[in-house]
């Protein structure tokens, strides 16, 4: 082959003979691509414009079949539905051949359909827990009476507080998981007064005012169960300076003596504060107790079945020993009472003063990992739990 024919060969394009005709690509702005179709200075091949491509026809009925694949919609999400290969895919439900609609999983209580599921806290409390009921059984009102003309939509007020989303919320009230002061909701145009109605969910109460604050505050030892002491010990109110709430006038709902430490729940709602406390809710308390030991069997069961005090007789609902090591015992007790030091003079009863006490719960309400010092609100899944568990 002459010297022409190898300088003009694709094969020694980037050889000595082809870079004249590589730098005249670059000067015609195509690229090294352009060059082998001839749009390159230096080409001999004529220049043929590019066919503009043909538009396929996409029936918009038929846009997820096999007549819509292979259109020029590149960049555009694509409008099939999964599964629509399949047989039966463009049939109607319940038509013969129609595929047959997959079943729904999880419990009405799943996550997804929970109400406040999507919340940080507040995950596990469990079933809400009630106390007897005082006015009789629940009472069969048309819901017709219960409708407010000037009041919101029952699902727009669900969702606004944070149940769910509103379509959600639509399916837990046709569901009849949705009360409306005491009465089953099955309805979608119900309408309510967000600022009187008393609404339920799955049993949890969802609180629509926004102007009460629920918090848990992680007591540590040596702090005073009051807002201002003076005596100038720590109290609750230095640990609330720079909290967001700081403005409002709140209750602790409760006491720790200042050796105790743990849960106080701290709220400018005054209903709630006097349920907790009133003794005929009997909510349960839950303490970690640290005594020396060994701790002898019998105990348990002698503080199970009541110890005289000075005050009356006194017992614990539950004894559960929890971690023993050389010299000290944990033990978890829960109970009711509300009397002033009832844990450590029980304990005292008993023969074993106790060395450290620390209340991890009240009612559904527990620390978990909380740091201490520290103050949290509550999720509105708590509050819900909260509430329900004095019968709000």
């Amino acid at each position: 082959m002459t010297q022409a024919g190898r300088q003009g060969s694709p094969r020694n394009g980037s050889g000595r003979g082809g870079e004249p005709q590589r730098s005249s690509s670059r000067q015609g702005g195509k690229g090294a691509g352009a060059g082998k179709r001839g749009a390159g200075f230096g080409s001999e091949r004529p220049h043929r414009a590019a066919k503009p491509r043909e538009e396929r026809f996409v029936d918009p009925d038929l846009a997820g079949s096999q007549q819509g694949r292979g259109a020029s919609n590149a960049g555009k999400p694509s409008s099939r539905k999964p599964g629509a290969r399949k047989p039966g895919a463009n049939k109607a439900p319940g038509t013969p051949g129609a595929l047959k609609p997959k079943p729904r999983t999880g419990a009405p209580g799943a996550a997804a359909s929970r109400a406040f599921g999507s919340e940080r806290f507040g995950q596990n409390l469990g079933p809400v827990r009630k106390p007897g009921r005082t006015k009789g059984p629940r009472g069969n009102v048309p819901q017709s009476e219960l409708h407010d003309a000037d009041g919101v939509r029952l699902q727009k007020v669900m969702a606004s507080a944070g149940v769910a989303s509103r379509r959600v919320c639509e399916e837990m009230i046709t569901e009849g998981r949705v009360e409306v002061d005491g009465n089953v909701v099955t309805e979608l145009g119900m309408r309510v007064d967000p600022k009187t109605a008393v609404i339920h969910v799955d049993g949890l109460r969802i609180q629509l005012d926004e102007n009460l604050v629920y918090m848990v505050f992680n007591k540590p030892k040596g702090v005073v169960s009051t807002m201002e002491d003076p005596e100038g010990r720590p109290c609750i109110s230095d640990f609330l300076k720079n909290n967001k709430n700081t403005g409002e006038r709140l209750f602790h709902v409760g006491r720790l003596d200042v050796a105790t430490e743990g849960l106080l729940l701290l709220t400018n709602d005054g209903e709630l504060a006097n349920r907790l406390t009133h003794p005929s809710y009997e909510v349960p308390k839950t303490y970690l107790v640290q005594v020396r030991g060994p701790f002898p069997q019998g105990i348990g069961a002698q503080l199970k079945a009541g110890v005289e005090l000075e005050d009356g007789p006194a017992a614990v609902d539950s004894f559960r020993l929890v971690d023993s090591t050389p010299g000290h015992v944990l033990i978890e007790v829960v109970l009711h009472s509300g009397k002033n030091r009832i844990v450590r003079r029980m304990f005292d009863a008993v023969g074993f003063p106790v060395q450290r006490l620390v209340r991890v719960k009240v009612g559904p309400i527990g620390l978990g990992d909380q740091r201490q010092g520290s103050i949290r609100n509550l999720g509105k899944q708590e509050i819900g739990h909260l509430l329900a568990s004095v019968g709000l």
